[in-house]
């Protein structure tokens, strides 16, 4: 069980707030950026020795007193990842948006009189690839729901094409593939063969989604991060660290891309 408060501490710098996250699966104090929420400080539930009361809450006040340096140069990134998030527009006739890691220009039209459901179709255009969005009158949608049901079943065809690719090769056959919208991971592994993974890899590089494939084929064989998985990761993604290193960056801008820029301020 999780649950989350607010929280506000005085620094040398001025007051900064975070969010405090008891988690069970906190086996210690952490802290995160979150481009949702911002700092994040999270620490083991009350039930856990030594984690109850507010002693708990003064060694997280505590731990992000001493890391205040660390705390704001994050913060301050994700200030501009935010205002450069906002520049681009959203899902709005002339904004922008990130597809296969590249920048895509949204235009957003009418459908034909009597089209039942919008559509997305993409298309080149002399400035660049377009998305262009066709709202039908019927289709009570906004938008950015109906792109994102575009985005989804393309995320699908890619993801299960990078599968076939490297699962023959890794010695495993997942037995369930999911696409959900996590905020802290881009996929995950199950002893039982079960598969997951962000529909959001679709916004970022091939070659980044491809890594995140084969880190969770990966898993089916071998659990755990040791030398072991990374050299079978690195044995079909050798340049898996910088694909890591990009989703790293970037992962506000593929995490807010079909966010209201007005309401993401």
């Amino acid at each position: 069980m999780t649950t989350e408060s607010r929280r506000s501490i005085a620094l040398a710098s001025g007051r900064v707030d975070y969010l405090l996250r008891r988690s069970a699966r906190s086996r210690g104090l952490r802290m995160t950026i979150d481009p949702r929420h911002g700092l994040v400080v999270s620490i083991p539930p009350p039930q856990r020795r030594g984690w109850a009361g507010p002693s708990a809450e003064d060694r997280a006040a505590a731990f992000v007193r001493d890391r205040e340096a660390w705390v704001l140069r994050h913060l301050r990134r994700l200030d501009r990842e935010r205002a450069e998030q906002r520049a681009w527009g959203g899902v709005r006739d002339g904004g922008r948006i990130l597809y296969r890691g590249e920048p895509n220009a949204i235009r957003v039209v009418a459908a034909e009189p009597g089209a039942r459901r919008s559509t997305v179709e993409r298309s080149g255009a002399e400035t660049g690839d377009e998305l262009v969005i066709r709202i039908a009158t019927r289709d009570r949608r906004t938008p950015e729901r109906v792109l994102e049901a575009w985005l989804r079943l393309r995320a699908r065809e890619v993801i299960e094409r990078a599968i076939e690719r490297h699962a023959e090769a890794l010695g495993v056959r997942p037995s369930l593939v999911e696409l959900r919208d996590p905020r802290t991971r881009w996929g995950s592994a199950s002893k039982q063969g079960r598969v997951m993974f962000s529909w959001r890899l679709v916004l970022a590089p091939p070659d980044a989604l491809e890594t995140v494939v084969v880190h969770e084929l990966a898993h089916l064989r071998v659990f755990g991060h040791g030398p072991r998985f990374w050299d079978l990761v690195a044995s079909r993604r050798p340049n898996h660290l910088a694909d890591r290193a990009w989703l790293r960056r970037r992962s506000h801008e593929l995490h807010a891309a079909l966010e209201d820029p007005a309401e993401a301020a």
